[in-house]
């Protein structure tokens, strides 16, 4: 291995970039659909080899040597976010005519932007690189940083962080209730990085057992909590509630056609009123998935006539639709992503509009800067959302709260806020559609089912193309319905909830990871210059 390792950071010019990039799309399969997670400890043993030798030019100094480990890590980035994220070219396709000239810059563009982070955190971790364990856990303190700062930097797009390929089953999920998504990566990239040890003479031993005891931790800490599940399900009076989600697989082509608006809302409704499946009782709730109402619902009061012809006496439809607000005269009403709960009457009697807007899918941002720039045909977007100042809680009758997540909305785990402890489960309505038969919906599925891990609650999702399901507190699914499938699913979910972690203690414990880490990482680093000297 000492040989193999040595040839690795002798590498120079293109076999160097090319390895680089092959040890970041390797690593992709680690992510749903595949979740082939042993991948990873090829990328990151690679990528570590890769920074060893990234000593810059002969008499550059320090900043030669970071500009030579930013740009490993670039490529590393680029090759991952490439591998997982090419399906973006594929909303794209939804109206080619108008819009294929991007396809390059979703599938290259937005990856090697978000590789930037990675070439940062190389950078960042080999300023306190040293020969033994040191400098793994200086790569995992700054990934840990860098997926971090991914979630909100330019509005944020956090979508397939390290962390999720070392959580492919619920097993392996419940360290995400402790350390949260940005905790889990950190200290995975230090997991995956152990094997780089197996290639250089110091701190085999001590950096081969921690990441063994590790991920002997993260697994066994999985079954224990999942064995002790029901018994963990102690808050809340444990009502139970009956759901139905409909899944009507409506082609995304099709919904953009206006001419097809009636058909799409009467299958809705006749997937509501299909008989029940596995047994279940009568639906309480009804839940249609994003967008799902093909015109402004409250200049409709015929269709909202016919929501209650379907529902029957007591039961409630939770939907998403498009909510227009009059901004006064002479200027264009506002358009929000919304969810509406409408009662058996008819009434619209609760509402919440979505958060975070997808950058140039729903709204351009900074706009009147790109405007002032003379960027206006790039901006062009009629017809766009307004972002909701605010997230409001959805009021079910009786007083049950659900804690709406429009989209992509579920993949910002920090964004779910204290009010989330008064509700009795997660809602996640979306429209994968836009991403075809492609690894997209199965990604999106994943990162939403940790938000019930890290949250302690049930989550209902509701998705037009699939994947919809009820997930328990622990990530595992209750009933579910694939991607590109018609049909219902009937479930019964618990306002019970598990006596979790909050948000706040979450960060709190990726921190005290991140100020571990980086204690070693500053240790190892003077022990190797005293050596050195």
């Amino acid at each position: 291995m000492e040989r193999l390792a040595g040839k690795v950071m002798l590498l120079s010019g293109w076999p160097r970039i090319a390895l680089a990039v092959f040890a970041g799309a390797i690593g992709a399969l680690a992510l749903p659909p595949f979740g082939v997670f042993a991948t990873l400890f090829l990328s990151f043993t690679l990528l570590v080899w890769l920074v060893d030798g990234s000593t810059g030019n002969p008499g550059g100094g320090i900043a030669s040597r970071l500009r030579s480990a930013f740009a490993i890590g670039w490529l590393f980035g680029f090759g991952y976010f490439v591998a997982n994220l090419w399906w973006l070219g594929n909303a794209l396709l939804v109206d080619a005519e108008e819009f294929a000239w991007a396809i390059p810059l979703a599938v290259l563009g937005v990856p090697a932007y978000l590789a930037i982070f990675y070439g940062l955190a190389t950078a960042l971790a080999r300023a306190f690189w040293s020969d033994g364990v040191g400098r793994l856990a200086a790569l995992g303190a700054a990934f840990g940083v860098a997926e971090w700062l991914r979630s909100f930097v330019l509005t944020g797009f956090p979508w397939n962080a390290v962390g999720y390929g070392a959580m492919p089953v619920p097993l392996m999920m419940q360290s995400d209730a402790v350390l949260g998504i940005f905790g889990v990566s950190a200290l995975a990239v230090f997991v995956f990085s152990a094997p780089a040890l197996l290639g250089t003479v110091k701190g085999k031993v001590i950096g081969l057992t921690a990441a063994v005891l590790l991920a002997a931790a993260h697994v066994g800490f999985g079954a224990w909590r999942l064995n002790v599940a029901d018994e963990k399900l102690t808050v809340g009076d444990g009502k139970k509630t009956t759901i139905r989600i409909v899944q009507p697989l409506i082609d995304q082509a099709q919904k953009l056609d206006d001419t097809n608006r009636a058909e799409i809302f009467e299958e809705h409704l006749r997937l509501t009123s299909a008989p029940l499946t596995s047994g279940e009782t009568r639906p309480d709730i009804v839940v249609w998935p994003e967008t799902s109402v093909p015109f402004i619902l409250t200049e409709n009061p015929d269709a909202l006539a016919r929501i209650a012809e379907v529902l029957e006496e007591g039961q409630v439809l939770v939907t998403g639709a498009v909510r227009s607000e009059n901004a006064g005269a002479g200027v264009a009403p506002r358009y929000y992503n919304s969810i509406y709960v409408i009662d058996s009457d008819g009434q619209i009697i609760s509402a919440a509009d979505k958060v975070h807007l997808v950058p140039y899918g729903e709204y351009v941002p900074y706009e009147s800067v790109l405007a002032s720039l003379g960027i206006t045909e790039a901006i062009a977007m009629p017809g766009g959302f307004t972002a909701a100042s605010s997230r409001s809680l959805l009021t079910l009758p009786g007083g049950a709260l659900l804690y709406p997540l429009i989209c992509y909305e579920a993949i910002f785990p920090n964004e779910i806020g204290n009010d989330v402890e008064r509700t009795s489960a997660l809602l996640n309505v979306t429209n994968d559609g836009w991403f075809g038969a492609t690894p997209g919906p199965y990604q999106h599925f994943q990162q939403a089912r940790l938000r019930a891990v890290e949250n302690g609650l049930f989550l209902i999702r509701g998705a037009n193309t699939g994947i919809s399901a009820v997930i328990d507190p622990f990530g595992r699914v209750v009933r579910g319905l694939g991607y590109n499938q018609k049909g219902v699913i009937d479930a019964t979910i618990s306002s019970a909830k598990v006596a979790n972690w909050s948000n706040n203690s979450r960060q709190w414990y990726f921190w005290l990871v991140v100020a571990l880490m980086s204690v070693i990482a500053v240790a190892s680093r003077l022990s190797f210059k005293s050596h050195a000297n």
